[in-house]
């Protein structure tokens, strides 16, 4: 049922939105009263002692936060900023929180993105439902400049200093309703209030590309040089075709697709239908396959590529906010 529910986000409106619109409705109400309740002070924000920029969207399922984030953390690097990522860590079971996700650390204890940040990226990665605690650990035992929260828009008790509000540009914002009706925590007029709003492919002016980087095998990262060119693609992510579209551009013949939720926790009874058949997933899927993936199964590393105009745009808005390292 979920998944007929989300399938209906992205086509003309019918009797199943009708249904699910009071709830719709009663979602955006209790939304704007919370968001109010923050904009007019009558609910206490944290603010913390260094810059924090969110990275976020206004609809549910993939839109490719983390390959932007794993683009802007480096990014910062470069400019001398030294810095943190917190995350909520949906899906993960941490023994305590805030817990720090590192390389090593299971994916059913950090939750596949966490992890895969820890992974690919250098600095430390926080995940807990309480942010303000989160920020706190990272200022308390590592030296940071600078906090970046993958996701949280919505999370108004964290005081921000720059939004990125990340949009799908197959997808934008499919029917335009809220939640259960529709894709939207929040309206496409948010993106007015944001400090920039970023496009996920498309021609926009400050968007990125997702580019294809390599084939790896799950098993143990390493880079391979030539892989079966025919195979089943298996994904748990908000836009699985953009992915089928990217391997078969690579001469991939897909001859099944196999579509999980977003954040589905693998078994390897997912896969007893193929077991003889190469696989090909994603970077994010990978790291919960890992520790039963065979020697045939493999993952494409995408990484986002900024146009000119959203670097120049991104290096602006560190100066009008103050953020002075390295510019």
């Amino acid at each position: 049922m979920a998944s007929r529910i989300e399938q209906n986000w992205y086509k003309k409106p019918g009797l199943l939105t009708l249904l699910l619109l009071p709830l719709a409705l009663l979602f955006g109400l209790i939304s704007a009263v919370r968001k109010k309740l923050y904009t007019l002070g009558l609910t206490k924000q944290y603010k913390a002692s260094v810059p924090v920029i969110i990275v976020g969207n206004i609809s549910v399922g993939g839109n490719g936060k983390t390959p932007f984030v794993l683009w802007l953390v480096p990014f910062l690097e470069r400019l001398g900023l030294k810095v943190g990522i917190i995350s909520r860590g949906y899906g993960a079971n941490p023994p305590t929180t805030p817990f720090l996700v590192t390389k090593d650390t299971p994916t059913e204890q950090g939750g596949d993105e966490p992890c895969l940040l820890a992974q690919r990226l250098a600095c430390p990665v926080m995940i807990g439902a309480d942010r303000q605690k989160s920020i706190e650990s990272l200022l308390q035992h590592h030296n940071i400049d600078i906090i970046v929260s993958d996701d949280g828009l919505q999370h108004y008790k964290l005081a921000r200093d720059i939004e990125f509000c990340i949009v799908d540009a197959e997808r934008k914002f499919g029917n335009g309703y809220w939640i259960p009706a529709g894709p939207l925590r929040e309206l496409p007029s948010r993106t007015k209030t944001v400090d920039l709003t970023v496009y996920n492919g498309g021609s926009e002016a400050f968007s990125y590309a997702l580019e294809g980087t390599g084939f790896f095998h799950v098993t143990d990262n390493t880079l391979v040089n030539e892989t079966y060119t025919e195979g089943v693609s298996v994904c748990a992510i908000g836009n699985p075709k953009r992915f089928e579209h990217t391997l078969r551009e690579k001469g991939i013949d897909l001859t099944h697709c196999l579509h999980f939720a977003d954040h589905h926790p693998y078994q390897p009874s997912d896969f007893s239908p193929f077991s003889g058949d190469a696989i090909f997933m994603t970077e994010k899927d990978a790291v919960k396959c890992r520790t039963f993936a065979k020697d045939n199964w493999y993952y494409l590393r995408v990484d986002a590529k900024p146009t000119q105009a959203l670097e120049k745009a991104i290096l602006e808005l560190l100066k009008d906010k103050g953020i002075h390292h390295g510019l």
